[in-house]
C-alpha cells in the first residue's frame, strides 16, 4: 500500500498530486493522479466521495489531469478524482513489457482495454481489469481521505468502454456512471476485435463479459447510465456505435441519457465541454 509521492501542486484550494506504486497485478511501476479537495483538507474533515476517470487510447493518467479541466468543479462539490494509467508500463532500469510489434497504437502500451489478458506474452502483466477493480482501490483507500460506499465511475473512448463494463460486472459499487464517446460494443469494432482477439484469444463467447452491450443482453444492470458522444466525432460511425448500446439499454431497460452533441469531436476539447456536466451528474448521485 506504500506509495510514492511523484508531484504535488496546489489547485483550486485542493491539491493535484502524482504518484507512483509498485503493482502486485501488473508486476510493473503504476503512475496515477489523484486531485484531493479542499473539504478533504479541513482539520477533522471526513472521508469525501470519488469519481474514477480510466482514459483511452495511447493515454495516461497526464492527459485527462492536464486538460480535463475537473479540477475547479471537484474542489466546489468536494470530490476526489482519480485517473490511473491505462496500461502497465515499462520499469525503470528492469526488464520491460511487451508491446504490439509492430508499434500500433491500438495495442499493447497504452491500450490495456481494462481486461486481465490470458493470452502470453500478455497475461503476466497485461491485469488492468484486476488493477482497476481490486489493487487500485486498495492503494486509494489506504493513502487518501475517500469515501469508498460512495464510489463515482466515468471515462472516455476505450476508458468509456471499461467504465461501462466493470460497472457491468461489478454492480452496487458504483453509486454513478457515465462515459465519454465509449466504445460501446467492442465485440463489433476494429479496436475491440484486435485487442479481445490477442488479450483473450479467438473465442468470441469469451469476450462477451468484456462488451457492454453483450452484458446487458446477458442480464447485467446499472441503474442509470449518462453518455455524451460528439456528432463530429471521426471514430463514431466505425469503432464506437452508441446505437448499440442505446439499443441493449433499451431492451435491458437500463435509463439511459445519450446525448449527441453537434459539431464536437474525440478530442479532449470534447471532454473539457462536458466535464462539468458530468462531475455534477456524479455528485447528485453521490450526495447521499
Amino acid at each position: 500500500m506504500m506509495i510514492e509521492t511523484v508531484s504535488e501542486t496546489r489547485c483550486f484550494g485542493g491539491t493535484q498530486g502524482v504518484y507512483r506504486h509498485a503493482s502486485r497485478e501488473t508486476k510493473t511501476p503504476m503512475t496515477f493522479s489523484v486531485f484531493t479537495p479542499p473539504q478533504a483538507l479541513e482539520q477533522g474533515a471526513g472521508p469525501r466521495p470519488v469519481v474514477w476517470y480510466l482514459s483511452g487510447l495511447t493515454c495516461t493518467h497526464a492527459n485527462v489531469t492536464q486538460k480535463g479541466q475537473f479540477q475547479r468543479v471537484c474542489a466546489e462539490l468536494g470530490l476526489v478524482f482519480v485517473a490511473p494509467d491505462t496500461s502497465p508500463r515499462n520499469a525503470s532500469g528492469g526488464e520491460g513489457v511487451p508491446d504490439d510489434p509492430d508499434g500500433a497504437y491500438d495495442f499493447g502500451l497504452g491500450a490495456g482495454f481494462y481486461v486481465d489478458a490470458i493470452q502470453a506474452p500478455w497475461a503476466t502483466n497485461y491485469r488492468m481489469e484486476s488493477y482497476i477493480v481490486s489493487e487500485l482501490p486498495e492503494v486509494i483507500a489506504a493513502n487518501f481521505p475517500v469515501d469508498m460506499n460512495r464510489q463515482g465511475l466515468t471515462g472516455h473512448s476505450m476508458g468509456g468502454h471499461g467504465a461501462l463494463t466493470l460497472a457491468l460486472k461489478t454492480p452496487g459499487r458504483w453509486k454513478s456512471v457515465s462515459a465519454f464517446a465509449p466504445i460501446a460494443s467492442p465485440m463489433r469494432c476494429p479496436w475491440g476485435e484486435k485487442a479481445l482477439g490477442g488479450y483473450l484469444g479467438p473465442d468470441r463467447d469469451a469476450w462477451r463479459r468484456h462488451d457492454a452491450t453483450a452484458l446487458l443482453d446477458d442480464g447485467a444492470r446499472i441503474p442509470e447510465l449518462l453518455v455524451d458522444q460528439g456528432e463530429a466525432d471521426d471514430f463514431l460511425e466505425g469503432q464506437l456505435k452508441p446505437e448499440l448500446l442505446e439499443a441493449a439499454c433499451a431492451k435491458a431497460e437500463v435509463p439511459l441519457t445519450l446525448r449527441r452533441q453537434p459539431g464536437y469531436d474525440h478530442s479532449y476539447y470534447f471532454i473539457a465541454s462536458f466535464m462539468e456536466d458530468h462531475l455534477r451528474w456524479h455528485a447528485q448521485r453521490l450526495a447521499g
